[in-house]
This record gives C-alpha cells, sequence and structure tokens, in this order.
C-alpha cells in the first residue's frame, strides 16, 4: 500500500471495514485475502502472523544478492542450487531421498490434505488451519479434538479418535495458536504408538524457538516408524516467510509415495533465490540464536505484563501468546486494529482468546500500553 494511504483507506479496502470482521484463527492461510501489504509508513504494527522481526541472516542477504545474476534460469541448470536437498538431508541426519522441497510449509500442508482426502484425518482444536481446513474443503471428514485445559494437545482421546478409515493424524509441536508444548518423551510414545495405525504427521515450524532437551525432533522416528512424518519451514526462526521454502522429511517409502502425486511439481516451485537463501541461512547458526534470544526477552515481558493486568495467559514455547480475554465485550482483534495493531482473536467454548506475535521488544510495549487503553 502506498505510504500516501491512510490507515482509514486501507481498512476501507478490506473486508474488515465493509463487515467489521476481526482476525479469526480461522484464517491463517489468509483465505480471506485481506491485504497485507503495509509497514512503518501506515503505523500498523503487525503482531499477527508470527514473523520474525529481525529478518533475514546477514549470509542469506548476501547468497540473494550473488545469486540474481542467474534468475533467468531455472534452478535445475545453476549448478551450485542441486545440493539444496542434499544439505537439508545432511543437516538434518537423514538421506535426500528423504526429503520433500515446498514453496512454504503451508503449501506442504495442504498437500498432505490433498493426498489423505480419502478417509478421514484427526487433529487438535483449535490448531494452525491450513490443513484441516483445506481437508474440509475438500469434503474430507476432519475430527477435532478440543485441547485439555491447560492447552495441550488430549493425546490419549486423539488416539482414541483414529479408527480404520483414518489416514493421517496431525500435530502441531510446539502448538499454534496455543504456543504450549509436548515433552519429547511424550510425544515420542504417542508417535510410535499412533504410526501402528495411520500416518502421523508433526508440525515442527516453531520447534527451534526452544532449546535442549526440549528442542528434540520426531525425525528420530522415521526410519523404525515408516509411517511417521515432519514437516518443517525456513519462515519462523529463519525470518524467511516471504520467500516461500518449507520441507518434509520421511521415510523413503512414504516420500515416494507422496512425491508421486501432489508432491511432484513442488520440487521446481521454489526460487533459485530462496534456495541459496535458505542454504546461506543453514548456516548462521548466530543469527538464528540472536533471534531466538531477542523473542524470548520480549516474549517475557509480554507474558509478565499480561499477568499483571490479569489476562490468564500459558507460558509460550514459541514466538507468540494464548491469553484468554476474560469478559472481553466485542471483537478484541477488530478493536485493536483501531489502535493500529494487528493480532488475531476467537471465540471458543470457554470465552474469547487472543494470540499476538512477538515483535520487537518496543513493538510489544507499545502493546501492552494499548492494552491497558481499552481494558473491559
Amino acid at each position: 500500500m502506498p505510504a500516501t494511504n491512510s490507515r482509514r483507506q486501507w481498512l476501507k479496502q478490506t473486508s474488515l471495514a465493509a463487515l467489521g470482521l476481526g482476525f479469526s484463527f480461522r484464517s491463517m492461510g489468509n483465505e480471506e485475502g485481506i491485504p497485507r501489504n503495509f509497514g512503518k509508513a501506515s503505523g500498523l504494527i503487525n503482531l499477527g502472523s508470527n514473523e520474525n522481526p529481525y529478518g533475514i541472516s546477514p549470509q542469506a542477504k548476501s547468497a540473494i544478492l550473488d545469486m540474481i545474476g542467474e534468475s533467468n534460469r531455472y534452478q535445475f541448470n545453476v549448478a551450485s542450487l542441486g545440493s539444496f536437498k542434499n544439505q537439508l538431508a545432511s543437516y538434518y541426519a537423514v538421506q535426500p531421498e528423504q526429503v520433500l522441497i515446498t514453496p512454504g510449509s503451508g503449501e506442504g500442508l495442504k498437500l498432505f490434505a490433498w493426498h489423505f482426502h480419502q478417509g478421514n484425518i484427526v487433529c487438535a482444536n483449535p490448531t494452525f488451519g491450513i490443513l484441516p481446513g483445506t481437508a474440509k474443503k475438500n469434503g474430507t471428514q476432519v475430527k477435532e479434538i478440543p485441547l485439555t485445559k491447560e492447552k495441550l494437545h488430549d493425546l490419549p482421546a486423539i488416539l482414541a479418535a483414529i479408527d480404520k478409515n483414518t489416514g493421517l493424524v496431525y500435530i502441531c509441536n510446539p502448538a499454534n495458536p496455543s504456543a504450549t508444548m509436548l515433552p519429547p518423551q511424550v510425544l515420542k510414545d504417542f508417535c510410535r504408538e499412533a504410526a501402528r495405525k495411520t500416518v502421523v504427521l508433526i508440525d515442527e515450524a516453531y520447534l527451534d524457538f526452544l532449546v535442549a532437551p526440549d528442542n528434540e525432533s520426531m525425525i528420530s522416528l522415521i526410519d523404525q516408524y515408516p509411517n511417521i512424518a515432519v514437516i518443517k519451514t525456513f519462515s519462523k526462526i529463519h525470518g524467511m516467510a516471504g520467500l516461500r521454502v518449507g520441507f518434509t522429511i520421511g521415510h523413503p517409502s512414504l516420500v515416494k509415495k507422496l512425491e508421486s502425486t501432489y508432491f511432484q511439481n513442488t520440487q521446481i516451485a521454489v526460487s533459485n533465490l530462496t534456495m541459496a537463501a535458505a542454504m546461506a541461512s543453514l548456516k548462521d547458526e548466530d543469527h538464528r540464536l540472536q533471534s531466538r534470544l531477542k523473542n524470548e526477552a520480549a516474549r517475557q515481558f509480554t507474558f509478565e505484563s499480561l499477568r499483571e493486568l490479569n489476562y490468564t495467559a500459558y507460558p509460550s514455547f514459541t514466538n507468540f501468546i494464548f491469553f484468554k480475554l476474560n469478559n472481553y465485550q466485542g471483537d478484541f482483534a477488530a478493536d485493536m486494529m483501531k489502535k493500529n495493531i494487528i493480532l488475531r482473536s476467537a471465540n471458543y467454548p470457554d470465552g474469547q482468546w487472543g494470540r499476538v506475535s512477538i515483535g520487537t521488544r518496543e513493538e510489544m510495549q507499545k502493546f501492552i500500553d494499548i492494552l491497558k487503553m481499552i481494558r473491559p
């Protein structure tokens, strides 16, 4: 949006102004098509998309500049890009034939929904909406299991929901939108049992915000349990949300089945610049460390501030916080939008909840200051 446009003009261009709608957790993939072309010039602070506010690695920036001269070539005609899948496999200690590349993990989640469109899919509710949302559009039955009182995946209930027609179980850990975490051993035990019955997909988009021993990936189970797959992304800790690159790691037998269907075309759908940036970012451990530490500091400040304001907020293990809005009347996200803050809110059986992404420390201070102004 041009800088000359005012916030009011921007709002008039969206369905928010016309319909009075806020951002909900059920439109994580921006199915509503809301324009989000804004920045500091518009006065809006975007705390609604769980992006890394610190940007991409300096090494990734340099890699993009170095690759620009090859932008006229297809990726398979650029020799240096031929090792991308190999580098991913090496980094995660798997074989290249265990890796599927997609333009963002969101695209991968859609393809999983397409591939497992027969039978039913089991997942939590709420959870990241792209996979179950796509499945529903396909006419697939989705068994949605409510989170526990502590906003954790109810693993016993999810296991109980698996039947002979279940094609896929989807677990997002750490969870979105609740920001909670399942301990690695607990999740491992679940995966082992569930994988005996059906395919289990673990979404580890936010795993890199954890530290040892909590940051253990389920990739280690794949060789022994061919029904387990892990989907990951460069959008979060790597700060590459706009560059669009994600990947799935699975047993070669499962990957072969996936690649032979909807995944086949995604292998040439990621740009030269993106792959060059991703390979460079993998090598920049310091950038990821600094992003994580800055996120931790801003997250802790926000969490403590919410608690001081008497909001119910569970400890977060991600770059966002899920908090209950108590007796708030009205549409919280829409009201915050009027104050130039973009975030998410939705109503559930136990009340209205908000999800705020962790921006910079200064942005979170502004969020808390505005929150104090609109309290019920």
